[in-house]
């Protein structure tokens, strides 16, 4: 018996154009990729369908299984997932959001344009990206060893998502994981005690992994202790005969958030593994694929504030209370500007790093990428909870119930803050950058200077800052932040509205408002703002 009629209920964001509900993406894009931008509209078109929203929330209420052995009492070591997560994979693959830089593409902006991809495709559901990403960033590692490149590279470019646990040579397309930390050391991966014992065609691992992203993968590049020092290698599912790897999956993880996703605990009793580069280099090694996560963090935490930020505009767009619509009332409308143009300023960085990942032949640009990665990591990552806590705020008790997408975006938004090095680990990567490579700073300066009067100001005295710094490691947070917010202003003030670059500056850079979302001072044109995020 219906018992009263349901109003004033915002409908749900589905059906929309998720290319065009940033007001900045495309036009970052154009920048390096243009011939991306139709494919990706028509890509945002797919992801914003109703049922890809349900597969994204089917992944996370049914996650994974792991099955140590069969009914008979065999090891198997395998992990089952709800078809929705399978839906999730093949659609990412397809598209080639594993391997789209390295296809070989006369077109430039490889990076970009994948890095616009990802953005999309996160917005949805962020746990499928952790296998995606770590496949498309172990590239730059596997070219230290070019006999294992030439293996397993010509089934990453398959584009042919192929989750059959089976050797290399059975599988049309494969993906690849990641295991670094173990339980002594945690971010002190040098701390490894895991040893590799070299023997004829390769190497016998013997101990653990403490947290390995994505152990359904067929390979991981690992750390372990060789006769040489601490090395990098290839550790397979199946060793080159066929037979399963001496690999087992001990649990898997029961996370806070990215709950589609497995991450496991593994030990080794001789397992097969091949060197990648030299025995004694691993951290050096392996550092080319944490580059390319790091990126993927910068990516993923930018899409999960548009998601929140856009879900908060529309619902804004269509509740109404005390005679108007919440959009229209001057305290929300200041909360959805802040945090609009704190997504925007965290868009324009993610594409700033992928447009220097594209110019690998230019020094200037793999310079300015050693300071700029590690400082839009920190700052991105960190602003993205607080950012998508405000967002949920917006929607009230109907944003804390399991049947919107934001309590899933809310557990979600640490994770990129945590993984390939938290806080402290990446604003003293930053200070390395700066005393091995000081060029970088002078390339930096270039890069902010010129702008605007305001920007300039800030950066002398953050640069002077970063010259004469009394505790370097307990003020490394301090500097890398202020770097991140100049550069977020020079980019704002290259290509976002003057409103929006005015109220970023006079807020981040001159102190103007509070320290909470929704306090800026001015209130001349915040409308105009959040009018051109309303998703369409």
């Amino acid at each position: 018996m219906t018992t009263h009629e349901v109003s004033n209920q915002a409908p749900p964001l589905v059906d929309y154009d998720l290319a065009h509900a940033d007001p900045l993406l495309l036009g970052a894009v154009r920048e390096g990729a243009d011939w991306a931008i139709p494919k990706l509209i028509e890509f945002g078109r797919q992801l914003a369908r109703a049922e890809s929203y349900q597969w994204a929330a089917d992944a996370n209420r049914y996650p994974p299984q792991l099955r140590t052995h069969d009914r008979y009492g065999h090891r198997i070591d395998q992990v089952d997932f709800h078809p929705a997560w399978h839906q999730l994979m093949e659609r990412a693959v397809v598209h080639g959001l594993h391997s789209l830089p390295w296809e070989g593409s006369t077109q430039p902006g490889g990076h970009l344009a994948r890095a616009a991809f990802a953005f999309l495709d996160n917005q949805i559901e962020a746990g499928h990206l952790c296998p995606i990403s770590m496949t498309y960033a172990v590239v730059p590692a596997l070219a230290h060893n070019p006999d294992l490149a030439a293996t397993w590279m010509p089934h990453i470019l398959t584009r042919s998502y192929d989750p059959a646990f089976a050797p290399i040579e059975k599988k049309d397309g494969v993906l690849l994981g990641m295991g670094m930390t173990e339980k002594q050391g945690g971010s002190d991966v040098r701390a490894s005690t895991s040893r590799a014992e070299p023997e004829a065609d390769g190497y016998r691992i013997f101990g653990h992994k403490w947290f390995t992203s994505a152990p359904m993968n067929d390979a991981f590049l690992i750390l372990a202790q060789a006769p040489g020092g601490l090395s990098c290698f290839l550790l397979p599912r199946h060793t080159p005969d066929g037979t399963v790897n001496e690999i087992r999956i001990m649990r898997l993880k029961d996370k806070l958030g990215n709950r589609s996703n497995a991450s496991a605990e593994l030990e080794f009793g001789g397992a097969f593994a091949q060197l990648v580069g030299e025995e004694g280099r691993g951290v050096a090694n392996i550092i080319e694929m944490v580059n390319g996560t790091r990126l993927d963090c910068i990516i993923g935490s930018a899409a999960l504030m548009r998601q929140a930020v856009s879900q908060a505009i529309h619902h804004c767009s269509h509740r109404k209370a005390f005679g108007s619509a919440l959009i229209d009332k001057p305290a929300m409308i200041n909360v959805l500007a802040d945090l609009e143009i704190e997504t925007e300023a965290a868009v324009l960085l993610m594409a700033r790093v992928a447009r220097a990942f594209d110019q690998s032949d230019d020094p200037r640009e793999q310079s300015l990428r050693r300071l700029i990665t590690p400082i839009a990591k920190f700052l991105v990552t960190k602003r993205c909870t607080e950012v998508v806590h405000e967002a949920l705020e917006c929607l009230g008790g109907n944003g804390y119930v399991e049947e919107s997408i934001m309590p899933r975006l809310l557990r979600e938004s640490p994770l990129n803050a945590i993984w390939e090095g938290s806080g402290n680990v990446i604003a003293l990567d930053l200070l390395r950058a700066v005393r091995t490579h000081p060029d970088s700073v002078r390339i930096l300066e270039e890069e902010v200077l010129g702008l605007d009067s305001r920007i300039d100001a800030s950066a002398r005295s953050s640069f002077a800052l970063l010259s004469n710094l009394d505790d370097p490691e307990g003020e490394a947070r301090l500097v890398t932040e202020k770097l991140g917010t100049i550069l977020q202003a020079a980019l704002m003030a290259r290509s976002a509205a003057p409103t929006a670059t005015d109220a970023f500056i006079g807020t981040r850079l001159e102190g103007g408002g509070g320290r909470l979302y929704g306090t800026l001072p001015q209130t001349k044109g915040l409308s105009a703002i959040v009018e051109r995020a309303i998703p369409a």
